[in-house]
């Protein structure tokens, strides 16, 4: 005999016959998600990292500690500590504990840019030599402002430099920054950093980038870009946009580049 469905088990949802339908039908309420524990963990340690509480570089409290503060197996913190290295937000070193990550380090310090020489590596190449071109804060476009999520009026910091490996110019590129977020940023500062430029935002302005997005197309060289990168006019080149973002999916940076492939290729690894 069919159970009526007033009489259903509680917490199953009524099959499509039990449904009730037409004028005064009530709507189900969606059931919230369920979160894992430790993802709720990573949530907690990142709260954290967004707050400053652990700088770049740092060193954080040890999984028997952090599994003490929030109440949680310490099996519970490994899993999201391990998340959170996979996202290469935390490095874990043998004997010594875990660290926030930095752009300081020399194994990230190339860790958004997907050029590769067609022969050996960038690290075989050298350091790469940055010459910036110009500094300076003004009214973005629109398309700017939109991309920043920025409020109308607000003032972006646009930087133009050039890329070269091995001596040779193999990036153009222009970086527009949230104006308030690197107040007194400058040609300067910039020509006087040696390391890489996400390390200075880390350094100087406590902004870390740990994700990025890029879109990537097929493009000809103008007569400016031909200049800087001393190719012909209408060498083809690749055109790769990239919008990075801090914790929380704030997005911190617009950057376009224009790449020479004569003797460098893009690549990107499939997961």
């Amino acid at each position: 005999m069919n159970t009526p469905p007033d009489l259903a088990a509680p917490g199953l949802p009524a099959g499509p016959s039990d449904a009730p339908t037409g004028v005064g039908a009530v709507t189900p309420i969606p059931t919230p998600a369920f979160s894992p524990l430790y993802q709720q963990i990573k949530a907690l340690i990142l709260q954290s990292l967004q707050a400053g509480e652990w700088k770049p570089g740092d060193l954080i409290p040890s999984e028997l500690e952090l599994a003490a503060r929030y109440k949680v197996s310490q099996g519970t913190v490994r899993k999201a500590i391990d998340e959170l290295a996979a996202d290469n937000l935390l490095v874990r070193r043998q004997g010594k504990g875990t660290f926030v990550a930095t752009h300081s380090e020399a194994h990230v310090q190339y860790r958004f840019l997907r050029l590769r020489p067609d022969e050996g590596t960038l690290d075989s190449e050298g350091p790469a030599q940055r010459q910036i071109i110009a500094c300076r804060r003004l009214r973005p476009p629109a398309d700017i402002t939109a991309a920043l999520g920025l409020r109308g009026g607000e003032a972006v910091v646009q930087v133009s430099r050039v890329l070269s490996f091995a001596g040779v110019p193999t990036i153009a590129e222009d970086l527009w920054l949230p104006g308030n977020a690197f107040k007194g940023l400058t040609l300067e500062t910039l020509a006087q950093h040696q390391g890489p430029m996400y390390a200075l935002f880390e350094t100087q302005f406590g902004v870390r980038m740990v994700r990025a997005e890029e879109k990537v197309k097929a493009v000809a060289a103008d007569a400016a870009t031909a200049e800087r990168l001393q190719v012909p006019e209408g060498s083809p080149l690749l055109s790769v946009e990239r919008i990075a973002y801090t914790y929380n999916d704030v997005p911190m940076e617009l950057r376009r580049g224009l790449y020479r492939t004569d003797s460098h290729h893009y690549r990107n690894d499939l997961n």
